[in-house]
């Protein structure tokens, strides 16, 4: 066995590459029409396709890698993020861009299977700490990752993003394969791919249309289509997967209460997590004479808002800690309370740029405290044989999260805007208004878990008992 802080370090890399992907692409994303010659309907695709690749690769990857091998699973997501990101690099048209920002996408599931393999291979005095810091990995690898990807932006050919990709890819794939070791840990049965296919359907078409409502309009055939018709075939999904003798998610399992609260907080900090990365990248990047902006350079935006990704890596060991004393329970209520009040300073002080920095180091603290319980929560639910999969529910509940947040947020802000110089910018008002939708869902997260019984009434054998934390 390899030193266990080798094998959290290989993990947690992994982790925030994976984070990494989502944010790659933002510092060039307003010149891809330019650059790739494309509508800017087009190039929303590049945003789009990542989204959806994401969302729905995560929870087949979880029940494969219950299957047939998570540390095999996850070395397939990061030689997919290597192909996806040389895809990129050698695109000249949008629709090969796209096709690469699909295929890096699917890494994210690499986040919720390291939170599985860590559960298998570990010892339980490491594990809440070395679970804490993989589940903040899904915050810090963007906020780090965004000033890197806007020096890398504005001093070389954009396509050099994307062999930034790829090499790093491609070294998380040599470290997990020469680093950490195989779960002897197997799921019996055969892959439900119906089941796949269905929640692929499902899910792609109703995120689909939550992700581009704003540009297609809520009340448009096409939106109205694939929402309702998202719903219905998940329906339909659901009533087949209760019917199935070896199913891709466990419906009995995942609505027993704590995994089910658990999951419904996950979509409420999810967008309140979201909701402060709509918005203050926005306030710090408009202009001065808008009157709202502070004028700030991406890569000084950037800088302002990394340390709420740091935050969330330095909280993980302290976050372990509490939760042993307090419990999962109190510390996800408690994480949920603190986006509360860092919503309420925003809507009052967020008025020059150190103000935004210590906002967002207290939202670190918040999305730190609260993603660090959720994994726990799950785990302490399920059975062993289907923790990735449970873990990649949650992940899929907290990108379910993030997405309605978009929608949400954004078509607030298109509603309070101005026009300025011909261009449609959000007011002083929309951006309050963000603030109270941010602080709403958090406080949703935190009555949700006060409802999460004390002791997990699930498997007789659990992935974790009640006692590890």
């Amino acid at each position: 066995m390899p030193d266990p802080r080798l094998v959290i370090g290989v993990l947690a890399l992994a982790g925030m590459s994976a984070s990494f992907m989502q944010t790659i692409v933002l510092p060039i994303q307003s010149e891809l029409p330019e650059l790739l010659d494309a509508s800017r309907s087009d190039t929303a695709w590049v945003i789009t396709a990542t989204l959806l690749s994401a969302s729905v690769v995560t929870p087949i990857a979880g029940r494969l890698g219950d299957m047939y091998g998570k540390r095999r699973v996850a070395l397939a997501l990061l030689a997919v993020l290597v192909a996806g990101s040389v895809v990129a690099a050698l695109s000249t048209s949008v629709a090969m861009l796209i096709a690469g920002r699909a295929l890096q996408g699917a890494v994210i599931g690499v986040i919720p299977l390291g939170i599985s393999i860590l559960r298998d291979v570990l010892h339980e005095d490491r594990l809440g700490g070395a679970i804490a810091l993989m589940s903040a990995t899904l915050g810090v690898g963007g906020a780090i990752g965004l000033p890197i990807s806007a020096i890398v932006s504005e001093n070389l050919d954009w396509h050099a993003l994307f062999w930034l990709a790829a090499a790093l890819g491609s070294l998380n794939l040599v470290l997990v394969l020469a680093v950490v070791p195989v779960s002897v840990i197997r799921t019996p049965g055969r892959f439900d791919w119906l089941g796949a296919i269905g929640l692929t359907i499902g899910l792609g078409t109703l995120l689909l249309a939550l992700s581009r409502g704003n540009e297609w309009g809520w009340g448009s055939p096409i939106t109205l289509g694939l929402a309702g018709g998202g719903v219905a075939v998940l329906a339909i999904w659901g009533a087949l997967e209760l019917r199935t003798r070896d199913p891709l998610v466990d419906l009995r399992v995942a609505a027993r209460p704590p995994v089910l609260l658990t999951n419904l907080a996950s979509v409420a900090f999810g967008f309140a997590l979201f909701s402060a990365n709509i918005v203050f990248p926005q306030l710090l990047e408009l202009p001065v004479a808008t009157g709202v902006g502070l004028g700030l350079g991406l890569l000084a935006a950037s800088l302002v808002l990394m340390p709420s990704g740091l935050t969330m890596m330095v909280m993980a060991p302290i976050a372990a800690r509490l939760q042993r004393r307090f419990g999962p329970r109190l510390l996800l209520i408690t994480g949920a309370l603190i986006l509360v009040v860092s919503y309420g300073i925003s809507y009052f002080f967020a008025v020059g740029w150190w103000q935004v920095l210590v906002i967002n180091v207290l939202i670190g603290v918040g999305i730190g405290l609260g993603y660090a319980a959720m994994p726990t929560l799950i785990m302490r639910a399920v059975p062993a044989t289907e923790t990735a999969a449970a873990n990649g529910l949650n992940s899929l509940m907290r990108s379910l999260g993030t997405s309605l947040a978009s929608a949400a947020i954004g078509a607030l802000l298109a509603v309070y805007s101005v026009e300025v110089d011909g261009v449609q910018l959000p007011t002083a008002e929309g951006f309050q208004l963000t603030f109270v939708f941010g602080a709403a869902a958090a406080l949703a997260g935190a009555l949700l878990a006060v409802f999460i019984p004390q002791r997990a009434e699930g498997d007789a054998r659990p992935s974790l008992p009640d006692g590890v934390a």
